[in-house]
């Protein structure tokens, strides 16, 4: 078709849909300090080249050091947000990150459940701050109805341990493998366990099933604390199996992601660091090329320097 030549309304239409990104829809919180949240998950999902569908399912009040309170929202209003854009948009992948209350978690798993088909990345915060009965049920609510339907399971290895095995009383930690297992009894496929403390001031990041370690990344613990790693690794996980991306390799690509924008993140307050999701759209150093994202997953191989991750 050349500039002279008049274009039909079936040509305009296959053009558009041609150009359009797969979409990710996510279920977060609110967190004004744009650290995670529904933010953290728009800035990553748009960095990895998708289109980010937010859902808000509570209202957490923090700044970039800690957490003060949350507010929960209305379980009907978290479904009608998510139905009436689904009644419009394929989605290619979920993310799942704090959804506010138990409540919410039966609502959104039933927003899941007419959708088995497509890929689910679960993610699952340090819950500390949340009133002990209230995040009790919240965790019983979230293992009986989402890990069910959890294709990926993520956590730091430590949220995960008390999570899946809350009696574990060894004196070694437990490893990928049996945190797999213990994910698999209830119907996940795949845990993606961050932060397995390594001897020499190094972490693991294991992506594993119950029939043991897939792939993974080592990196060097460095002093610093983040906010938003996790929601980070996540999103950015759904939005590559979302674009079609293999299990593995959309591990070690996400992985690499991470590595590089905690790598070049920022104090943006007096609190912990925040990942820069748009690390390769910086001005170059003067002996750097500019270094976009990835477009083309790579063969699942450890990047050729790991950068620090906390």
């Amino acid at each position: 078709m050349t500039p002279e030549t008049p274009s039909t309304d079936s040509e305009v239409t296959a053009l558009q849909e041609q150009a359009a990104p797969v979409c990710v829809m996510s279920f977060n919180a609110s967190d004004a300090s744009g650290a995670g949240g529904t933010a953290g998950d728009v800035a990553t999902i748009a960095a990895m080249g998708a289109h980010a569908l937010p859902v808000v399912t509570s209202i957490v009040m923090r700044d970039t050091a800690e957490v003060f309170d949350h507010h929960v929202i209305d379980s009907d209003v978290i479904v009608e947000q998510a139905r009436n854009v689904l009644e419009d948009v394929t989605v290619g992948a979920w993310k799942v990150g704090f959804l506010g209350s138990a409540e919410a978690v039966s609502a959104v798993a039933e927003v899941l459940s007419d959708y088995p088909d497509v890929p689910l990345v679960a993610y699952l915060p340090n819950l500390s701050w949340v009133e002990e009965d209230a995040q009790q049920a919240y965790l019983d609510a979230f293992r009986e109805l989402v890990l069910p339907q959890a294709e990926v399971l993520v956590g730091s290895h430590q949220t995960l341990t008390n999570f899946l095995l809350p009696e574990w009383d060894s004196d070694r930690p437990a490893s990928p493998r049996e945190l797999a297992v213990a994910a698999a009894e209830h119907g996940t496929s795949f845990v993606l366990v961050t932060s397995v403390p390594l001897p020499d001031q190094f972490l693991d990041n294991v992506l594993a099933s119950p029939q043991g370690a897939i792939t993974g990344e080592k990196f060097e613990r460095f002093e610093v604390s983040f906010v938003g790693a996790g929601d980070t690794l996540s999103a950015a996980l759904a939005a590559l199996l979302a674009s079609g991306a293999e299990l593995h390799a959309a591990v070690g690509e996400a992985l690499a992601f991470l590595d590089q924008a905690l790598d070049a993140g920022f104090r943006p307050g007096m609190g912990n660091v925040i990942p820069d999701r748009f690390f390769w759209a910086l001005p170059a150093d003067d002996d750097e090329e500019p270094e976009g994202p990835e477009t083309e997953i790579d063969d699942g191989n450890p990047p050729k320097s790991p950068r620090h991750v906390h």
